[in-house]
């Protein structure tokens, strides 16, 4: 059991008295926190997307097809959603600082196990425990947010750190596309895995554990910054599983509207993510190096859709989430209808739709989580965004296996009226949360 305890919750310290000491040490923790996390969850990219870049030399090498390959990518979705909900629940009662690192040096390793697989059962296995500590990136990040970030300053801050998706996602199509392409697609495996093994240790030097661990006060009190304006909250240090889970995540309604708009957001972000690149070599004859640049701009666009989604939201609509992700997932359906609709190939006018389709599809894929961390409580934020992810890696799924299968019957017609049809429905669901901010249900427990 004592190998465990590193992933124990750091304990709190005496609080610092001393104003001078107190702000340059949270100015200080504030930034090491955020290029940390940020950092490490650029690098979780490199782990998961590796695949995605070597899958055409596996369909050329190995003789795997669309089906198959669709199948792998569900089974890194699912076991994906399942440990974004599990690890959620593990994160909000652990130290972050261990349980990012430790998550993102195992997918490197299953990373170098996949590598050097040959068979469609060893892909299968490394792959689905891969995605498993693929889910212990993300509640790290959501309990270091609202830890160490206010309300009135998260959107700006969790936005900015959402573009390290786009970092990790723009860089991977490259890295691996040129070890696929020059050295085979097993080193498209093994660079991306050596990286993360070597950034998980980085972590572990660089993270903390909440401001109370130290000797800091809560950031609601040192920037006087409370969701409820008339009332200063009273800090509970401690919450049971059954409260985090029932009374702040599974009683909310709220929750569970985000959490199935956030299915069919993730459909349309995963399939543009995983399938563009074989659509592009397909349907519009690119090399496969020219299919990967002109990914990379999807996700330029999304780095600058998440900095915009975060900044409307917090300084247009006063922290309210859903009136950007209404309108981003809007513009979103337009955009994949364009898609859908052009009939000519032009890398500059494909590009440019890969831009808008990732700058208006991360905003909602952000906000979200922000919501569902703030329609909870910041203790609960890894439970109620993992319960929400968990959702969204099930869409993730579906854009896997179910998509290619009826992309393979109905052609890549069939493809775009799915994902036209899921960004319907996404923005239906959320438009009743419109007007709210927080969860008005949302009593503290005595």
């Amino acid at each position: 059991m004592r190998v465990l305890d590193i992933l124990k919750p750091a304990p709190h310290r005496e609080e610092i008295q001393d104003p001078k000491i107190l702000k340059k040490k949270y100015r200080y923790w504030r930034f090491r926190t955020f290029y940390g996390m940020y950092i490490g969850y650029a690098f979780y990219y490199f782990t998961r997307k590796s695949y995605t870049f070597a899958a055409p030399a596996l369909v050329s090498d190995l003789g795997l097809d669309k089906t198959e390959l669709g199948i792998l990518g569900s089974i890194l979705s699912i076991s994906y959603g399942v440990s974004k909900f599990v690890s959620g629940i593990m994160g909000d009662r652990s130290n972050p600082r261990y349980f990012m690192a430790i998550g993102l040096i195992l997918t490197g390793v299953f990373n170098l196990f996949f590598g050097m697989s040959s068979t469609l059962v060893f892909f299968a296995i490394f792959w689905g425990l891969n995605g498993w500590f693929q889910g212990w990136g993300w509640p790290p990040c959501a309990k270091l947010l609202t830890h160490w970030y206010s309300h009135s300053e998260r959107g700006r801050w969790w936005s900015l750190w959402n573009t390290s998706h786009n970092l990790g996602g723009a860089l991977i199509p490259i890295l691996a596309a040129f070890c696929a392409e020059y050295f085979g697609w097993r080193f498209a495996m093994y660079v991306p895995g050596i990286f993360c093994i070597f950034i998980g240790f980085l972590l572990i030097n660089r993270l903390r554990d909440t401001p109370q661990s130290l000797g800091l006060p809560p950031i609601e009190k040192y920037r006087g910054d409370y969701l409820d304006k008339g009332k200063k909250e009273k800090e509970k240090t401690k919450f049971s599983t059954r409260e985090l889970l029932f009374d702040y995540v599974l009683k909310n309604r709220f929750i569970w509207g985000l959490a199935i708009s956030y299915f069919f957001v993730y459909v349309i972000r995963t399939a543009v993510n995983d399938w563009s690149v074989l659509y592009l070599v397909e349907a519009k004859g690119y090399s496969l190096l020219k299919a990967g640049g002109c990914v990379c701009w999807f996700e330029i666009g999304g780095f600058f859709g998440s900095l915009a989604a975060g900044w409307f939201s917090d300084k247009i609509f006063d922290g309210k989430r859903n009136p950007i992700n209404v309108l981003f997932t809007a513009a979103v359906i337009l955009m994949i209808i364009a898609m859908w609709l052009i009939p000519f190939s032009h890398p500059m006018i494909d590009c440019l739709m890969m831009f808008l389709v990732g700058f208006f599809i991360f905003g909602p894929q952000m906000l979200i989580g922000i919501a569902a961390a703030e329609f909870s409580h910041k203790k609960a934020a890894g439970t109620a965004t993992g319960f929400a992810g968990c959702f969204a890696y099930l869409g993730a799924a579906a854009a896997g296996g179910p998509l290619g299968a009826l992309t393979s019957r109905w052609g890549w017609e069939g493809f775009f009226i799915a994902l036209a049809a899921s960004g319907v429905i996404a923005m239906l669901l959320m438009i009743p949360l419109w007007s709210v901010k927080t969860n008005p249900l949302h009593r503290e427990p005595q």
